[in-house]
């Protein structure tokens, strides 16, 4: 019966939407990033923004690629929480994204995470990575959100997001009373 379900939800929204994610992060959608991260502080290292701009977009599309991404973000969830799917949700995106930029050791930008707790009953908790210059918290960064559009790049300084109230991940984690609590932000 779940089989059937998840076939039937599968078969509908492929007719609704397509079966594979856009992509995105043309030029100038980098070049926009690129000069955002610049623009966070005067130590910001215009090659480290460049390329950072460029990892973020470039990386949004190949996690949707491997996540096997072919509906929304909310529809994904559900095939993951049922099983379909490995992966895709939102915190596979933060750890996969900010993992991926840390191996780049820049030095003058820090990989933050960010969690968000629903603002109403139709959303859900959402993580994010966050990008900003070295030393700041994620209020002087950057949200990287790569599920929000299923695996098409959306980005905003954190507190700007219309959608989401972002709060430093350790900070919701002990407030949680998480009693292990891996310190990568």
């Amino acid at each position: 019966m779940k089989s059937i379900v998840v076939s039937l939800l599968l078969l509908a929204t492929a007719l609704v939407t397509g079966c594979a994610p856009q992509t995105s992060g043309g030029q100038d959608d980098v070049s926009r990033l690129r000069h955002a991260i610049e623009a966070l502080s005067p130590d910001v290292h215009p090659a480290e923004a460049a390329r950072a701009a460029q990892i973020a977009y470039d990386h949004a599309t190949a996690l949707a690629e491997e996540y096997q991404v072919t509906t929304s973000p909310i529809l994904h969830n559900t095939l993951v929480n049922s099983g379909v799917r490995q992966r895709g949700l939102c915190y596979h995106y933060a750890e996969d994204m900010q993992a991926r930029l840390q191996n780049e050791g820049f030095q003058s930008l820090t990989i933050l995470r960010a969690i968000a707790a629903p603002r109403n009953s139709f959303r859900i908790e959402h993580s994010s990575a966050v990008i900003a210059p070295k030393g700041a918290d994620i209020y002087g960064g950057i949200v990287l959100d790569p599920w929000r559009h299923g695996g098409n790049l959306y980005w905003s300084a954190t507190s700007d997001d219309p959608r989401y109230d972002w709060e430093p991940r350790l900070t919701v984690l002990r407030r949680r009373g998480a009693t292990r609590v891996v310190a990568s932000n």
